[in-house]
């Protein structure tokens, strides 16, 4: 097997590293933190898929979707967008917490709604922002999250999606991802 799989998306080109989880699964790692020029590319896509989308707020998930999501905030004009961070922090204010499972992550997890973003969300129309969507289950608690906010969610994007992923019609994505 090669120990890279090349990502094409639109002009770019990216070798990705294989990386094994288990004895029937190994993915290709995409890393979005610090590639500007993908997040970039990414971000004006989006705005151009969002086009016909009226939405309030962005909403993503600690890490790999930030640099996205503030990318595509600034692009398509929304002074601010949520994180939905992995932990409690001492700042949050009336935290919503729920578990998640991540094939990436071996250990558990749970997202986290800071109640001051819940009261801004509250009543609004949002975008889910990904990296990857693989399982799907990081953008089900999110949705979940977010409905638990009495906020709706009108869409959900990622650059990637992920093995089984790429069949789903809830999602709109740049680029399918195999997984080996």
């Amino acid at each position: 097997m090669t120990k890279t799989y090349q990502l094409k998306l639109g002009p770019l080109t990216r070798d990705l590293p294989l990386i094994q989880l288990n004895q029937d699964l190994t993915i290709a790692s995409f890393v979005l933190l610090g590639d500007a020029e993908l997040t970039h590319y990414a971000a004006t896509q989006f705005t151009e898929l969002l086009s016909d989308v009226s939405f309030d707020y962005l909403v993503t998930i600690e890490s790999k979707g930030i640099p996205l999501a503030q990318e595509l905030s600034w692009l398509t004009h929304h002074d601010r967008y949520i994180v939905l961070r992995k932990s409690v922090k001492d700042y949050m204010q009336a935290p919503v917490e729920q578990p998640v499972s991540s094939i990436t992550t071996s250990a558990d997890q749970e997202l986290v709604l800071d109640g001051t973003d819940a009261d801004l969300i509250r009543g609004k129309r949002v975008v889910i922002v990904d990296d990857v969507i693989s399982t799907g289950g990081s953008v089900l608690t999110a949705k979940q999250l977010i409905e638990q906010a009495d906020a709706t969610v009108v869409e959900q994007v990622a650059i990637l999606a992920e093995g089984d992923a790429a069949e789903r019609k809830d999602i709109r994505y740049l680029e399918k991802l195999p997984l080996f």
